[in-house]
């Protein structure tokens, strides 16, 4: 098993806005003054087209397919919410809390993969779990140690704990459980994907230990992380508020490690943060400064990581 890929499949936006129907438990996005959905779209354009650039200039292979006008999908650029790819040729695909969410799924995303050579084995489909009103939001709740077959989950209304445990059984995962929170108005509140606050890499995790409030929790997931050999890189809650847990780690030209991030996250980061960082890989961020502000997500929202067979 492969903890990193070389191939990621983006969305590219024709209608980002700020999506009211994630405001409500997504602190992350902020109200743009004044400023029209159209103009935050180009900008959120710009954002993304430089950051593909970015991605393949540094060999990552990176398949883009653009959002359709048939759906109102103002988050349309965060796929990996609603789909996951597996080395065995499965495919998750995910229940999602906001209702125009749910029309970010496309069959015709998996005919595009298959049309360049990837192979879909199996699709395991939690959809359904939609009408009990349960949600589980793929790679942004779910983050999977691939190699150690570990899934960790922060539990929040996108991240039901008992679709969880049935996804962890199903894809044979051993499940970490915890809860993460963040200060908003003085009130400790769900942080709404556990892939804001963590982010895992081959040898090395980057983790906000602050915003798991429970120490019995938040000493079981680094026993986990410990144990499965990865050095624990701990980031602040003022960090993780500038997207410096959502970051992702891929492979480049030659199969060298790359962790990419946001500028934001960049510049956020103390310089010994960056010197641990830079001992297992190499930095590549990328303004994404309308994206993360209307969207709320970043970097690695962004990407999904496609780990299909080939032909």
């Amino acid at each position: 098993m492969q903890q990193t890929t070389n191939t990621i499949l983006m969305i590219r936006p024709i209608n980002f806005r700020r999506n009211e129907q994630t405001a409500v438990n997504n602190f992350y996005q902020k109200e743009a003054d004044n400023v029209l959905p159209e103009t935050e779209n180009v900008k959120a354009q710009r954002e993304f087209d430089a950051y593909v650039e970015k991605l393949r200039s540094i060999g990552v292979h990176v398949v883009v397919v653009s959002d359709t006008e048939e759906f109102d999908t103002p988050d349309s650029i965060f796929p990996n919410n609603w789909i996951s790819f597996h080395e065995n040729g499965t495919v998750g695909i995910y229940p999602m809390f906001a209702e125009n969410r749910r029309n970010e799924r496309r069959e015709d995303v998996l005919e595009e993969l298959e049309k360049q050579g990837f192979i879909i084995e199996n699709i395991v489909d939690y959809t359904s779990a939609e009408d009990e009103g349960v949600f589980l939001e793929g790679t942004g709740s779910l983050l999977l140690d691939r190699v150690n077959s570990i899934a960790y989950c922060a539990l929040s209304a996108r991240a039901d704990e008992a679709l969880f445990i049935e996804f962890c059984e199903d894809f044979e995962y051993t499940p970490v459980v915890f809860s993460a929170n963040q200060t908003v108005n003085g009130k400790r509140e769900a942080i709404y994907h556990t892939n804001v606050m963590m982010c895992l890499a081959e040898t090395f995790a980057v983790i906000c230990l602050d915003t798991i409030d429970d120490k019995k929790e938040r000493k079981n997931v680094v026993k986990h992380l410990q144990q499965s050999g990865k050095e624990v890189i701990s980031i602040t809650e003022e960090q993780v508020s500038n997207f410096a847990g959502n970051m992702l780690q891929v492979k480049g030209t030659d199969d060298q490690r790359f962790l990419i991030m946001s500028q934001a996250a960049h510049d956020c980061l103390t310089p010994a943060q960056i010197k641990t960082i830079t001992k297992h890989c190499e930095i590549v961020s990328s303004s994404l400064d309308t994206i993360e502000s209307c969207g709320g997500g970043s970097a690695r929202c962004m990407m999904a990581e496609v780990f299909l067979p080939k032909n």
